[in-house]
């Protein structure tokens, strides 16, 4: 059983783990939501204004908006990340110092926008004609009936999309160690892939795929909690049965002065 042993100290070394499970809460974990929880709140934002544009009758609008989805949505992220952390770095050390950090958050704040505009297109164009022109109708301008009843029911209807995409731009955040972090902002994978080339072992790599499950397993079953919720809606109080009240009925007419 000499392989099994092997296998059991390569994998799951627990004195490895404990070694490095400080830098990974401390440093590894928090710099994971940072980059992922600015990125999508970035793509939301770019997302909804893509999914505006998408929608536009001006082809001006239309079409740049097509090409945007297309072109980041085409590519890989590891060649986004790459072009953009590598060909924008002269600018960025400028701007934000020698760390790649924004770079890295931008990259993944493009390929968000692109999904996520998409998902926010298909949830308004689900929403029906209909709730437009009966604002239409009501004197609202087109601008308003979008954005206090359109957008809404359509954000509303995407809700499990858009939190699976966040659950991709957690996983996607371990592509930014390509950029060159610093020690201080090393990600869940980069910190487990330092320790394992120090200490000779997979271990810690391990520890970091934990830690990826735990952030992502629980969030993939609120996701399909709720998305079977607004497929199905709440369920409705069943019907009363009428059986009860026509007994009553019986027994007043049966006995003579009772009420009926």
């Amino acid at each position: 059983m000499d392989w099994l042993n092997d296998l059991g100290r390569t994998f799951f070394d627990f004195s490895a783990m404990a070694e490095v499970l400080p830098q990974m809460l401390t440093v590894g974990l928090t710099n994971t939501l940072i980059i992922s929880v600015a990125a999508t709140a970035i793509g939301l934002v770019l997302g909804m204004f893509v999914a505006v544009m998408g929608i536009s009758a001006s082809p001006w609008l239309r079409i740049p908006a097509r090409v945007y989805t297309d072109l980041f949505r085409g590519l890989p992220a590891i060649l986004t990340i790459l072009l953009i952390g590598q060909g924008f770095a002269r600018l960025s050390q400028s701007v934000f110092g020698p760390s790649p950090y924004p770079l890295g958050i931008i990259a993944l704040s493009l390929i968000a926008g692109a999904y996520i505009g998409e998902i926010f297109r298909a949830g308004i164009q689900s929403v029906d004609r209909g709730q437009l022109e009966a604002c239409r109708a009501l004197g609202m301008s087109y601008a308003r009936a979008m954005r206090l009843v359109v957008v809404p029911q359509g954000v509303r209807r995407v809700l499990p999309a858009l939190v699976n995409q966040f659950i991709a731009i957690i996983k996607d955040s371990s592509l930014v160690y390509f950029l060159g972090l610093l020690s201080s902002e090393r990600e869940l994978f980069r910190v487990g892939q330092d320790s394992a080339i120090l200490s000779g072992n997979l271990s810690p790599l391990v520890l970091a795929g934990l830690f990826y499950l735990v952030i992502t397993v629980p969030l993939t079953h609120v996701v399909n909690h709720f998305d079977h919720r607004f497929r199905t809606g709440r369920r409705a109080a069943g019907p009363v049965s009428g059986l009860k009240e026509l007994d009553e009925l019986d027994h007043s007419i049966l006995i003579p002065g009772s009420k009926a």
